[in-house]
């Protein structure tokens, strides 16, 4: 697999990745146009996406959700810095203490990747479910791509836990800024689960490229579209 011809795929299909670990360094060119890929869009997409900001802030206030609008949470950016993620809050307050005390339902969840099936999350609101299935919950990560936290392409961002998946490739996968989209969520995203995750994520990280970013912006919108690996 070529560096700048990966074997893109838009099913839950998991191409066969080659990885070549000779380095993760990049150019200085491509990093400062990244950047300046990343202000341009999240500056448009938080300014076309601000009706919507409103609309939710209204459900959340009124609705059955009521509560923060925002859910944060501590993730691993790049060089192993934390920060706080963004998203609509798309679960009840407190989750994450509900579901531990469902002991069962809670290694369930450690076993099957960090996932539960939307129907069977007691953490999931009626709104949440909605802005998962349409990835409309990922918007407010705008923000912390115009912050520098995140990029609009890299590797998702994981919590403590999941980051133990990448065992001695932790460093590699820590050198990128990590993404709103990247090339896990273009090859199943949610239906594509750890050892495989590992693998996809450290593809983009020693094949890193604006042509791999620009193909994998395109593709998202695809799948944004068709809802696939979203929940």
């Amino acid at each position: 697999m070529s560096k700048n011809d990966p074997n893109f795929s838009s099913s839950s299909y998991i191409p066969q990745v080659i990885i070549d670990e000779t380095s993760t360094s990049v150019s200085q060119g491509y990093l400062f146009i990244k950047r300046l890929i990343d202000i341009a869009g999240a500056i448009i997409g938080l300014l076309l996406s601000f009706p919507l900001f409103l609309i939710v802030s209204i459900m959340y206030l009124f609705g059955e959700a009521k509560g923060p609008i925002f859910f944060k949470q501590k993730r691993y950016g790049k060089s192993g810095e934390l920060f706080n993620i963004y998203k609509f809050r798309s679960m009840v307050v407190n989750a994450d203490d509900k579901l531990k005390q469902n002991k069962e339902l809670y290694q369930k969840y450690i076993k099957n990747n960090y996932k539960l099936e939307p129907e069977e999350d007691p953490r999931i609101t009626k709104l949440g479910r909605f802005l998962r299935r349409t990835s409309l919950d990922e918007l407010p990560q705008l923000i912390n791509v115009l912050k520098g936290d995140m990029s609009l392409v890299g590797p998702r961002p994981v919590v403590q836990e999941e980051l133990r998946e990448y065992n001695n490739k932790a460093s590699d996968f820590l050198s990128v800024k990590p993404g709103i989209t990247g090339y896990w969520q273009v090859c199943g995203r949610s239906s594509v689960g750890y050892p495989e995750r590992v693998n996809l994520e450290l593809h983009y990280v020693y094949n890193q490229s604006l042509i791999f970013d620009i193909k994998i912006l395109i593709l998202t919108i695809w799948i944004v579209i068709l809802k696939k690996g979203a929940y």
